[in-house]
């Protein structure tokens, strides 16, 4: 394996310390911190703008045990870093660099990128502009999960079939796109027997209270939507015991702090609230220690990954999770925990909120939240899961143990930071035996796709016109309308039906379970993608389920 690599030295991604914390913030300080502890890198090159930003780089590495050589490449001479053999970008957008790399040589270096979210305009215009650039089979493009490599083959396919059209290519040349995921450092989540009592007598915690934990960034758009959490919570079979539920994370304004308050109280109003700060170290110490089940219910585009269900697996604790993106590569269901399957509609329901988007008329933000809108976890199994987990505490802790092993053997930084190294041999040898059959290279795409094609493997199954969809038993329209009014829903109105459509929706459902197809020649002249949408949004209000 190569015993040195050059690193792409951005300050604002290898840092923690601002307000607006971030998960690609999280992974490249971990990054960091396991180049720091492993001695298999005998010299590192810091290809940065400045000296002084390869100087911050060196220290960081230093507290960590680092103790070989620190190289500083400036962006002016990129053929130093030939003698690295391959620079790491910690994002997917290595096209810029391809470029730059042109001038000093294909064959001097391989570039390795890393994605992280991927629904936004920019991420989106780095990956379309890989057909285009100088990239080369000896480069790659990590993918932290099956669904982010599938994303980004849509965005690729997509621009390669524009480009044929409009140039006739015939041909594209593509960077490699191997599945690595992030990791985490175990030794520093291991239970703390000691630290449990004292953490869970500070909180209110009983000895025989049962105490789940949401960890991370507080968003109703750009995360995690609370409402089927708190549901199912309130739902759950509890045996007599006293269920806490402790937010550890950080809201991004007042309203979203007041919203998801709301939603607790009504939505969830015996199970005890705890709200810890997330940004504080010992506050994440005292939630992983206090915590007897890790639940995420992600159900957002701009999640890739998802560092928080491998952190509370290195900690111990079993997880409940929603079937989305990166967990169905990190929690196995029935084995560390639990993943609940979820539900969107499928090509064809978003392509207004894509152009919405390119518009300017929606934020990033807000594309991302009216998208979370028409997914929906199963309440049913959810509550159920919940419950047995409540219930039964060997049930917890064997699946928690079962975690922490899977943690220790598959997402440690150590194991993760040797694959990475395996990874730049590969590309170096790809380099190396590359044979010259082409002359060399001379110095408005497709890319804004309906949300609901670009992610779509992303959910367990999509809804289809096929789908057989019935009410549940409490569902009425009067409920439809408070749930309408809440906050925590109330700024997806625009893209989601009229109380009139539902109206009519509910009208013509029935007491049987009806196709959707069906159902929708059944309204006659209607907006089908806002009625997609809006089946999809009755199945996350726990109104409406699908009939298999």
């Amino acid at each position: 394996m190569p015993d040195r690599f050059a690193m792409h030295y951005i300050p604002e991604s290898f840092s923690v310390a601002g307000q607006k914390l971030m998960g690609r913030q999280s992974a490249g300080v971990g990054l960091v911190q396991a180049i720091g502890r492993h001695d298999g890198f005998a010299e590192l090159g810091c290809f940065a703008a400045d000296r002084t930003h390869a100087d911050v780089f060196e220290a960081a590495l230093r507290v960590h045990g680092y103790g070989g050589a620190v190289e500083w490449v400036p962006p002016s001479a990129p053929q130093h870093l030939e003698r690295f053999g391959c620079l790491y970008h910690p994002a997917p957008g290595i096209e810029r660099l391809a470029w730059r790399r042109l001038a000093a040589g294909e064959h001097r270096y391989s570039l390795c990128g890393i994605t992280h979210a991927t629904a936004s305009h920019e991420m989106m215009s780095m990956v379309t502009a890989l057909l285009v650039a100088p990239v080369r089979s000896w480069d790659a493009i990590i993918c932290t999960s099956r669904v982010v490599r599938d994303s980004l083959r849509v965005l690729i396919e997509e621009q390669a079939d524009y480009l044929r059209t409009r140039l006739a290519a015939q041909r594209f040349e593509l960077p490699q796109l191997p599945l690595i995921p992030l990791g985490v450092h175990s030794a520093g989540l291991a239970p703390d027997p000691a630290r449990r009592i004292d953490a869970r007598a500070r909180l209110g915690i009983g000895a025989d209270d049962v105490a789940f934990l949401y960890l991370g960034r507080l968003s109703l758009h750009a995360k995690s939507h609370p409402q089927q959490m708190f549901s199912a919570l309130e739902r759950a079979e509890k045996g007599g015991r006293q269920v806490h539920l402790i937010i550890a994370g950080w809201y991004a304004g007042e309203a979203i702090e007041t919203a998801f308050r709301e939603a607790a109280s009504l939505l969830s109003p015996s199970v005890r609230l705890i709200e810890l700060d997330g940004r504080v170290p010992e506050s994440q110490l005292d939630a992983w220690s206090a915590a007897d089940v890790f639940t995420s219910l992600s159900d957002n585009v701009q999640e890739t990954f998802g560092l928080t269900p491998v952190e509370a697996m290195a900690a111990g604790l079993p997880c409940v999770v929603s079937d989305w993106n990166g967990y169905r590569d990190t929690v196995r269901d029935g084995v560390d925990g639990y993943r609940i399957p979820t539900v969107m509609p499928g090509a064809g329901a978003g392509l207004d909120l894509a152009l919405r988007y390119d518009d300017g008329v929606d934020s990033f933000d807000m594309y991302c939240g009216h998208t979370s809108q028409a997914v929906a976890v199963d309440g049913t199994l959810l509550a159920q899961a919940y419950g047995r987990l409540v219930c039964d505490a060997g049930l917890r802790r064997r699946l928690g143990e079962q975690a922490r092993v899977r943690a220790q053997t598959e997402f440690d930084w150590q194991v993760i930071l040797g694959r990475y190294r395996a990874l730049w041999d590969e590309l170096a040898e790809r380099r190396r035996a590359d044979p010259v059959l082409a002359p060399p290279l001379p110095a408005r795409a497709p890319d804004r796709p309906d949300p609901f094609k670009l992610f779509a493997s992303y959910a367990t199954r999509p809804l289809t016109a096929a789908s057989l969809v019935e009410l549940t038993p409490d569902s009425s329209l009067a409920l439809v309308n408070q749930y309408r009014e809440l906050a925590i829903n109330r700024f997806a109105a625009a893209s989601l039906p009229t109380l009139e459509d539902f109206g009519r929706l509910f009208g013509a459902i029935g007491p049987r379970p009806v196709e959707v197809e069906e159902l929708i020649d059944t309204l006659g002249p209607c907006d089908r993608p806002t009625l997609l949408r809006g089946l999809a949004w009755l199945c996350k209000m726990d109104l409406l389920r699908v009939v298999e």
